[in-house]
């Protein structure tokens, strides 16, 4: 072979070699921005005490939902991991799986604030007490809890321990740790459906100050979803995991239609109580089944 066929041959692999340094940089760099991504949605949506992940991370810069959203599911499941890392050590002890799930779901609402928790209540308020578009968004805005408000709250935090318990029963510590993970993931992945599917109920609101997401944002949610939800196509039978999902995505879209029916849109009201209801709708749907 002669030197000229030589020096092409190693021109061509070096340049191959930097085609393959190249996609592993870019790869790098996506990894990094969709957890820098994740790191400003735990911000936002919990009380833990998150510093700089990584260069691309700006803690004191004002989160943008129409990029950042992409990363609620990954969010979710940072944000339930203390409650999960919690409920995987004392399924090992010999509390009942009652008492595992009572405090499971204690440090999950210490963790996020109740956030969640609290937009369900405002909806339930002013979506059943009052009698206009206009009356309805007052009462979600006042920061008092009502009947409905009260009433919608207890009965889903009881559902949600009903649910965890029997989870923890019928399988295994750490099975049923990671079903809750993949239950945290798919309602924010629902979430940000409704929130890019649905039109905003007030423009200066919690849904729509700090940016909607596009299409691309939300595909992209879905994408990164996809391996969180893996465990669950594990431990589930077809029809458990089936059931699951088809009753979650159900739950989120029906609360995301009645929200359009009563108050002309979505807000971050409306928004906490799809991330509940969704994710009630996922733990159910997965034991109503073998």
């Amino acid at each position: 072979m002669s030197s000229e066929s030589d020096q092409t041959s190693d021109s061509e692999t070096k340049t191959g070699t930097n085609k393959t340094l190249d996609q592993t940089g870019s790869l790098i760099d996506t990894l990094s921005l969709v957890f820098a991504d994740a790191a400003a949605c735990v911000r936002f949506f919990s009380r833990l005490p998150l510093a700089r992940v990584n260069s691309a991370d700006d803690p004191a810069r004002a989160p943008d939902f129409s990029l950042i959203s992409r990363a609620a599911p990954l969010a979710g499941v940072f944000v339930a991991l203390p409650a999960a890392g919690l409920g995987l050590f004392l399924g090992f002890t010999e509390l009942p799986a009652l008492a595992v799930a009572c405090l499971t779901v204690a440090l999950l609402a210490a963790t996020t604030g109740a956030l969640h928790e609290d937009g369900l209540s405002d909806l339930a308020d002013g979506f059943f007490g009052g009698a206009t578009r206009e009356r309805r968004l007052e009462i979600m805005k006042d920061s008092r809890i009502g009947s409905f408000g009260a009433l919608a709250l207890v009965l889903a935090v009881l559902l949600r321990v009903a649910l965890l318990a029997a989870l923890w029963q019928r399988f295994s510590s750490a099975d049923a740790a990671l079903l809750f993970l993949c239950a945290e993931a798919l309602s924010r992945t629902l979430l940000v459906w409704q929130w890019q599917q649905r039109p905003l109920a007030r423009p200066d609101g919690l849904a729509a100050r700090f940016g909607k997401p596009g299409r691309p944002t939300l595909q992209q949610a879905l994408l990164i979803s996809l391996p969180l939800l893996l465990p669950a196509l594990f431990i589930l039978t077809i029809p458990a995991l089936f059931l699951g999902l088809l009753i979650a995505a159900t739950v989120a879209y029906a609360t995301g239609q009645l929200a359009v029916m009563k108050i002309g849109g979505v807000t971050g009201d409306v928004l906490g109580a799809i991330q509940q209801l969704s994710g009630l709708g996922f733990l159910l749907g997965m034991l109503m089944v073998p």
